[in-house]
């Protein structure tokens, strides 16, 4: 039985058509520059996302990281989400490697940081005080897409207060699909930002960080310094490619089949559906049937992660097609059946 693995868009498997592009692939040193796919990579989505250049990078994480590094100095501040990756799940990198200060501040409901907050965490210019430097914003942030109205009320303040704007564009396509706009259309509010690869849309590896000359070439030494630089990467820098060419426009699908999850669980007792969005659904099950539920789950090849919370995720992508959503309803349904 092949497994339906509802963990994450991260264990997404290269397609027979993405493993034959990087076996095709032309290679070079990266370190040197000479890489012609990782070069075609970093300058297609620089130019497509509208910005100077681009840089390749093992991981969103330090992808993330390394656009601190470029923006921040030590002792400097940046503003961002209490629940944003960038804060709360990347190991306090730019507090340990940069000496950079975070300034957390408590998301709204759609993942936004209230412009009134932002204004009042700005801190004055004074020797007491962290210099406040840059805003990070994540879109998509648990699946849900920041409105473009609000990206653009955040780039105004953050130009008046003289701050610069960097965005976890992680599933950064995600949010385009969902909004109906190209990727550009979110992407001009900040100086930096970073795309994953490897979740939805497919790669087996890899994150890109575009932005201004001076900020990509800031990251790339910083990049070197933290271990990051790789050298015939074309190989993994054509799978992006692979990616960027056929697996864009079907993260719809991955959306639709969210959707449509989420409105058959809403149809079992002892479900408590929280919310859909974009690929990822949400819902509450009683705690003490979590060790119960998982293993009920595992028997039937369905994996989703299951922790001490009773708030669980489940998230579609490339390799969860329209059979595996039936299974994975079955699976629950027959779980509370027996009551």
């Amino acid at each position: 039985m092949d497994m339906i693995d509802l963990r994450s868009d991260t264990v997404t498997r290269p397609t027979a058509a993405m493993r034959e592009a990087m076996l095709r692939a032309e290679v070079g040193d990266d370190v040197y520059g000479e890489d012609p796919t990782v070069n075609v990579l970093q300058q297609r989505l620089a130019d497509e996302l509208g910005f100077d250049a681009g840089l390749f990078v093992p991981s969103g994480t330090q992808s993330n990281l390394l656009a601190l590094l470029a923006h921040c100095e030590r002792g400097d501040e940046y503003l961002v989400g209490m629940d944003a990756h960038t804060y709360k799940f990347e190991g306090g990198g730019a507090a340990v490697l940069g000496s950079i200060q975070p300034q957390p501040i408590v998301q709204a409901a759609d993942g936004s940081l209230p412009l009134t907050s932002i204004e009042a965490a700005i801190k004055p210019v004074d020797p007491h005080f962290a210099r406040t430097r840059l805003l990070a914003l994540e879109n998509t942030w648990h699946g849900r897409t920041l409105p473009l109205d609000y990206l653009g009320a955040a780039h105004e303040l953050a130009r008046s207060r003289g701050l610069g704007l960097h965005l976890d564009g992680a599933r950064l396509f995600n949010a385009a699909v969902a909004c109906d706009v190209p990727a550009r259309e979110i992407t001009r509010h900040f100086d930096t930002v970073s795309i994953c690869l490897s979740k939805g849309l497919g790669a087996p590896v890899g994150s890109v960080l575009v932005g201004s000359q001076t900020l990509i070439d800031k990251a790339r030494r910083w990049r070197k310094v933290t271990g990051g630089g790789w050298r015939q990467a074309g190989i993994l820098a054509a799978a992006g490619l692979h990616a960027l060419d056929h697996h864009v426009a079907r993260l719809a699908d991955d959306h639709r089949r969210a959707a449509y999850l989420a409105g058959r669980l809403r149809e079992i007792a002892g479900i408590d559906l929280l919310g859909q969005h974009t690929n990822m659904v949400f819902i509450d099950v009683p705690a003490e049937r979590l060790r119960e539920l998982d293993v009920h789950l595992r028997e039937a090849g369905i994996r989703i992660s299951i922790g001490y919370l009773p708030t669980l995720r489940l998230v579609t992508h490339l390799d969860i097609d329209d059979q595996g959503i039936e299974r994975t309803v079955e699976a629950f349904r027959g779980f509370f059946a027996q009551g």
